[in-house]
């Protein structure tokens, strides 16, 4: 249920702008460093994790690199660099501290109620795919946070692993899996409903239904104009500390408050749709996250996958996504927000970017064309014997890719997750999208470093509390490591 809004407090020392996990866990760790601040959240929409936590809006999974292919691209001679895999995992461990910490405190609830475990598998077809995936299996092996993997390109193994993406499969068609069954499934929409809560019950104002307008800056401080949806009411809050979490909004937010930081960046969205399963038989089947390549030319963010998820409690099965364009910046955005964010600093990186992006644009055009029964294809690449009336297409959420300046191109295309920082501190915000929510909580802790640096070293203390693992890497510490896993399995109930 949404929480009941409360009178606006005119003068903050922080105020947190999106309802989405990044200002949620933003809020909670704040709470733990300096209970006796003055915090506000402020979301347009009338609950918290409506947008991109949402797990049907893209952010339903604990992105840790262990099947994204994404993260490990061959290069030119190849070879694989495990580098990005690994710091990636690195990051959701760190998550995964957090949420032990929150649950072992009891500040949250369950951790069934938003982390389930699930194997998580890469899956790949064809003769190219398939030695690429081997070569990937030999670099990650030796990595202690990969330890784990297996590799198989026997059809009855992987028959074993994930039935469906086996049964009624060529046999003379050479395939490959990888998989680690450690990985875990999170429902952002869920988790981040449960910090809000628990920030409510720190004294935190939490404003549904506020829509943020503008910032400005007063000498020292932000103006921050709020608007009530409800009622049409406008007011102005006053804050030390601004941290924009928006989502897509958060690019005209951070252009309103005209920091020189967000000068040459802009953003281009991209929306999705998934096929979800409705058959509780074939739900069932299935008990994997099954990641393949991405089309050519198709953003990071379009790897198909067949995907098991639990959402609100409940297992399901969806497939995709299907990529899409749009020119709002949110789901419930406006269809100017694309044009509403071009800036003379920005045109520049923006067109630069789009000519060196042409085969983006013909992805994205053939994805807008794709029939129902192109679609139903696609499925069958990963599950041979779907039926197709079992599926039902639904929209998924908006992301932003990053565009910024380059100085050597211009203007880039950017994907991953950007934190956007002015000079003093005092506001921040964060762009783009996957890993995103996954990586929620060591992003958060950078943006404690980067905006309270004169504080932050009397604040390790309890951030080692909270994150045992904190100032030290895993993946250099096979010992930490272990203890630390199985620390964390125990209070997210995830040993089998």
């Amino acid at each position: 249920m949404p929480v009941p809004a409360t009178p606006v407090t005119q003068n903050l020392d922080v105020a947190l702008i999106g309802g989405g996990v990044m200002s949620a866990t933003l809020g909670t760790l704040l709470k733990q460093l300096e209970p006796q601040w003055t915090i506000s959240l402020f979301e347009n929409l009338d609950e918290a994790g409506l947008e991109s936590s949402g797990p049907w809006n893209n952010a339903g999974t604990g992105h840790s690199a262990l099947c994204e292919l994404n993260y490990t691209p061959a290069a030119a001679d190849g070879s694989v660099d495990p580098a990005k895999a690994v710091g990636i995992n690195e990051q959701f461990q760190v998550s995964r501290q957090f949420f032990s910490y929150m649950v072992d405190q009891g500040l949250i609830g369950s951790p069934k109620t938003f982390i389930n475990p699930l194997p998580h598998m890469s899956f790949v077809i064809g003769d190219e795919h398939s030695a690429y995936l081997k070569t990937r299996y030999e670099a990650l092996r030796s990595q202690p946070l990969f330890a784990d993997i297996e590799h198989t390109e026997d059809l009855s193994t992987i028959d074993a692993w994930a039935p469906l993406v086996a049964e009624g499969r060529d046999e003379s068609q050479r395939v490959a899996a990888s998989r680690i069954t450690s990985g875990t499934d999170v429902d952002f929409g869920s988790l981040t409903r449960q910090l809000t809560q628990y920030l409510a019950s720190a004294g935190v104002e939490l404003h549904f239904g506020h829509k943020v307008v503008s910032l400005s800056r007063d000498g020292a401080r932000w103006n921050i104009d709020v608007k009530n949806n409800a009622t049409g009411e406008k007011s102005r809050v006053s804050a030390k500390f601004v941290f924009v979490g928006a989502g897509g909004g958060a690019l005209a937010l951070l252009q309103s408050a005209g920091i020189n930081e967000i000068k040459g960046f802009g953003g281009f969205p991209v929306s999705g749709q998934f096929l979800r399963n409705t058959s509780e038989d074939t739900i069932a089947r299935h008990h994997a996250k099954v990641y393949g390549q991405a089309s050519v030319g198709a953003p990071p963010m379009s790897v198909p996958h067949l995907d098991t998820r639990f959402v609100d409690g409940k297992r399901s099965l969806m497939f995709g996504p299907y990529a899409g364009f749009s020119t709002n910046f949110l789901k419930s955005g406006s269809y100017l927000d694309l044009p509403l964010s071009i800036r003379p600093h920005n045109i520049g990186p923006m067109l630069r970017a789009g000519v060196d992006n042409l085969g983006l644009t013909k992805y994205l055009i053939s994805e807008v064309l794709k029939s129902r029964g192109q679609k139903d294809e696609a499925l069958r690449q990963y599950f041979p014997q779907a039926v197709s009336d079992e599926w039902e297409l639904i929209t998924a959420g908006q992301r932003v890719q990053v565009i910024k300046k380059d100085p050597t191109k211009g203007g880039i295309l950017q994907f991953g997750t950007e934190v956007i920082t002015s000079a003093d501190g005092t506001i921040s915000g964060l762009l783009g999208a996957s890993p995103g929510a996954s990586i929620a909580a060591p992003v958060m802790i950078e943006v404690l470093r980067r905006c309270f640096p004169s504080r932050f070293s009397g604040w390790e203390s309890t951030l080692t509390e909270i994150i045992p693992s904190f100032g030290r890497k895993l993946n250099e510490d096979p010992a930490l490591l272990a203890e630390v896993t199985a620390a964390t399995n125990t209070s997210l109930q995830l040993s089998s």
